[in-house]
């Protein structure tokens, strides 16, 4: 079932005005099931897009939005479903010309090529050759002016594309994927990294593009551009269609609603009321952080005993201030202070020296090294504790070792064992092992449970609360509400900045319209 591809459809895109036949949705995903080996990504979802419509396509984290765009772009094969084009069947997955005459997608991290010229990025694999075979640059440029001019894109063929901001580099993809025939666009967090003045922009484009026929799909965490720019929305949750409607017909507060399962007149209250925990000293200090286009004059104080929580979509600003604090990142201004030091910025080095312990945000890419032992995986923070000047004790680093993973229920035969050898959980315990080896006085945890099954998030979770119970305090940065049930108090941010404060026992309505941008009273 896995590997079944689509129906193949009998040649290209048909373009032009009868394209797609009268009536006919643009594209429609019916009773789409997506496995990945016991994980049920999708469950009989679905989506009609009409033409010339703005369709918005929301949900939370893990709602299945990213595995609908993968098969209806020809990335992934469908399990179970029926995925059209104009009435017609999609294409064999090898066909890749004839997904590009249907369908095109412009991801949140941009595929233009930054040492190539704009005309370059535009018919790139696809450049014209004359008898000799040689490419002929000028009549590259001509046609790239051409395109560029057709669709009102200014930008000039000749630059360089990494001299372009990111908006002029969204317009360029544009115009490379309606090149190719498609005017079925799907937008992938496209304002996530705009200023206002270029979201109004885009906007404007989307749409000047309508008028023209085009039609897009628009996935944004920032649910407030929805009313702006979107005429119907569909809201997935937990890998399952829920509703489509009109934009102007849905309150804010159904949409979200509609995202969290839960109403927003008789929610249920979430999160534990706050227990008992000593107002000790502070163990962090965030004094007017501000970072060009990451986040803006964040400032909040970490006490010992306490669990804050950092809240906030893709694109809010939670993990680069998270980041901040342990050296990952340096800011632009403002000052961070932990357990009363104030270590070196852009640091991780003497952020662990003040007395931080971190888990990242990728363990695969920032958490452990994979073919080496958990022994040395999780004693990489402490080399002083393993033997006298500089050198290792393997007896000592061993004991160390073994003493986590029991602490930590770590699943091994022993600690030379290499990490890959372990399951997404075990692995997870093991970044958690080196956070906690320093003793720290405080633990910064970017979406500690992400990837990891039920009973290691319960597990991970309540190992925070022990720790946090001995007296170091906590930063949690996630948008999983299940992490963030656990803290005293939640900051959201929200492009940047910090828009609200909530005390434990807030209801996942409330939490998500903050994090969201949406307003309930609007």
């Amino acid at each position: 079932m896995g590997d079944r591809e689509p129906a193949t459809s009998s040649g290209p895109a048909p373009s032009g005005g009868g394209w797609p036949p009268a009536g006919s949705p643009v594209a429609e995903a019916a009773g789409i099931t997506k496995r990945f080996g016991s994980t049920l990504a999708l469950d009989g979802a679905g989506i009609t897009i009409m033409p010339g419509e703005t369709h918005a396509l929301v949900g939370r984290n893990g709602a299945g939005k990213s595995t609908l765009v993968s098969i209806m772009t020809g990335l992934q094969a469908l399990d179970e479903g029926a995925l059209t084009f104009g009435g017609q069947p999609a294409p064999r997955l090898a066909d890749r010309d004839a997904w590009r005459q249907r369908v095109a997608c412009v991801y949140q991290k941009s595929t233009i090529i930054p040492e190539l010229t704009v005309a370059e990025n535009l018919f790139l694999n696809r450049y014209r050759r004359g008898r000799a075979g040689l490419i002929s640059w000028r009549t590259l440029r001509r046609q790239a002016r051409e395109l560029l001019q057709s669709w009102s894109v200014d930008v000039s063929a000749g630059t360089r594309a990494g001299d372009l901001t990111i908006e002029q580099r969204q317009f360029v993809e544009i115009a490379r994927a309606l090149s190719f025939g498609a005017r079925f666009i799907i937008l992938d967090e496209p304002t996530a990294q705009l200023d206002a003045a270029a979201i109004a922009r885009l906007f404007g484009r989307i749409r000047d593009l309508q008028q023209q026929g085009v039609t897009f799909l628009f996935i944004s965490h920032h649910l407030q551009e929805i009313y702006e720019i979107c005429d119907m929305v569909t809201v997935f949750r937990d890998a399952r269609h829920i509703l489509t409607a009109p934009v102007e017909r849905l309150a804010r507060a159904e949409l979200v609603a509609a995202m969290t399962g839960e109403a927003a007149t008789a929610a249920q209250q979430h999160g534990r009321e706050a227990a008992h925990r000593p107002s000790g000293e502070h163990v962090l200090r965030v004094d007017a952080l501000s970072a060009e286009g990451a986040y803006d004059d964040v400032s909040f104080q970490v006490r010992a005993g306490e669990i804050v929580g950092l809240a906030g979509a893709a694109g809010s600003g939670r993990t680069e201030v998270a980041e901040t604090v342990v050296g990952l990142r340096t800011a632009g201004a403002g000052a961070v202070e932990i357990a009363g030091q104030r270590p070196r910025p852009g640091s991780v080095s003497a952020a662990l020296a003040a007395g931080a312990g971190f888990v990242p945000q990728d363990r695969h890419d920032q958490g452990f090294v994979p073919e080496m032992s958990i022994a040395d995986n999780s004693t990489l923070t402490i080399p002083e504790r393993l033997g006298p000047s500089g050198f290792i004790s393997g007896r000592r680093r061993d004991a160390l070792a073994q003493s986590m993973i029991e602490r930590l229920a770590i699943k091994t035969p022993g600690p030379a064992l290499p990490v890959s050898g372990l399951s997404g959980g075990n692995q997870q315990k093991v970044v958690m092992a080196r956070a906690m080896a320093n003793d720290p006085r405080l633990l910064v945890l970017i979406n500690p449970t992400a990837g990891v099954d039920v009973r290691s998030k319960e597990f991970l979770l309540g190992k925070v609360e022990e720790i946090v119970r001995s007296g170091t305090g906590a930063l949690i940065a996630s948008d999983e509400l299940d992490d963030l049930r656990m803290c005293d108090r939640v900051l959201v941010m929200f492009k940047g900045r910090v828009v609200a404060e909530m005390a434990s026992g807030w209801h996942d309505h409330d939490l998500v319209a903050a994090m969201e941008g949406v307003d309930l009273d609007a």
